[in-house]
Formats: C-alpha cells, structure tokens, sequence
C-alpha cells in the first residue's frame, strides 16, 4: 500500500528529534507512524508542507486555474500527482484556534480541486459531488492539542473533522475517515507521550 503524509508544522518533520526549543510532538508522532508503516512493509511519501515552502493563499491565477480545471503552479501539479498514486492519505499537524494551521487548510483550498479530486454534477439529485480520487480507500488524521478531548467534543464540537471529513472528504465521496488526537500533550510526563508515540507506531504497523 502506498501511505502520502501531509505534514504541517512551523519546525518541519526533522523536528521529531527530542531537542528543546526545536521539536515538535506533531512531528515525533508523524515520525512513529512513518516508522510503524515501513513495519508494514508500506511505501511512504512524505509532503513536508513547511520544508516545500507551500504557499497556502489561492491567487487570482490560481482561482482561474480552479475554475478552468488546469492548474499550472507547479507545486500543486506535483502534490497532485502524488495523491492519485496514493491508497490512503495521513494529515498529521496540530490544531490552532480549534481547527488546522494554514497550511492544510490552504492544501485543500488548492490541491483538492474539482477535476482532479472530485466532479460537480449542478443538476444532480441529492449529493451533486462525484468522488475521482477512487484509489483513495480512506483518510486519516493525526491531531495535537493542548485543549482537553472532551471539552474539544462537546463544547467546540469537533471544528477539525467537520472541515476535514463532513466538509471536505466525506462531502466528495471518499470512505474510510479515522482521526486520531492527541490532547493535552503540554501536561502529560515524557512516559505518557511516549506511551502515546509507541500506541502510534504500534497502530499503524497493523495497518493491513
């Protein structure tokens, strides 16, 4: 299977190295899933949306580009690419203002674009999207917060999976939608989130 990770954060994924003032537990946990698919025997292509210099503002260009179905920024064309050879797609970052850096939000503004992810049939009944990404058997994603689970649930009502899944993915037609937090990981002790790390690894090295 060929697993892409979408990476955000500020440090990069080289940030999964336990060294202060330059590491990310967004990064350490990217890194022991990485680990635990290559476990698996998967395949794994890393979009380091940082390290890429990603711009996440669609332009005029860009909304012209949307509109006509041909994109020309080159960076997109390639992430593009990349995604129609995946069988499943990981986003990993953390959650700021209860929802995803700009980055990811901006990947899906211009990389998950009508011809290329998805078909809009306006005279459809019901659901008018039409799902093209047919080799995508399912999305995952790895979320850190300092804010506690349940508060994350109940009062703020999931802002991340409304976006990513009911607004994005489920929205175009592609199944198989998990998400994995990780809450409060300021307060925990270095066994907890290492606890967290290892259940990472472990899990997606059962990955069929």
């Amino acid at each position: 299977m060929k697993v892409v990770i979408v990476f955000d954060h500020p440090y990069t994924l080289v940030s999964a190295a336990n060294v202060p003032h330059e590491r990310s537990f967004t990064a350490a946990v990217a890194a022991a899933a990485i680990r635990g698919l290559h476990q698996s025997g998967h395949e794994v292509d890393v979009i380091d949306l940082a390290a890429d210099g990603f711009n996440p503002v669609m332009s005029r260009q860009d909304l012209r580009d949307w509109r006509l179905h041909d994109m020309s920024d080159p960076v997109v064309l390639d992430y593009q690419r990349r995604i129609a050879l995946a069988d499943h797609l990981v986003f990993a970052f953390p959650i700021w203002w209860e929802a995803m850096p700009a980055a990811t939000k901006g990947f899906l503004d211009r990389v998950i674009t009508k011809e290329f992810a998805f078909r809009e049939d306006p005279d459809a009944k019901g659901n008018p999207f039409t799902n093209l990404l047919t080799q995508l058997n399912g999305v995952t994603l790895l979320t850190i917060m300092t804010t506690p689970e349940t508060a994350y649930r109940w009062w703020y009502c999931d802002p991340v999976t409304k976006i990513m899944f009911k607004g994005t993915f489920d929205k175009i037609g592609v199944k198989n939608l998990k998400w994995r937090n990780y809450a409060c990981v300021t307060d925990r002790s270095d066994a907890e989130r290492q606890a967290m790390l290892d259940a990472t690894e472990a899990h997606f090295a059962k990955t069929p």
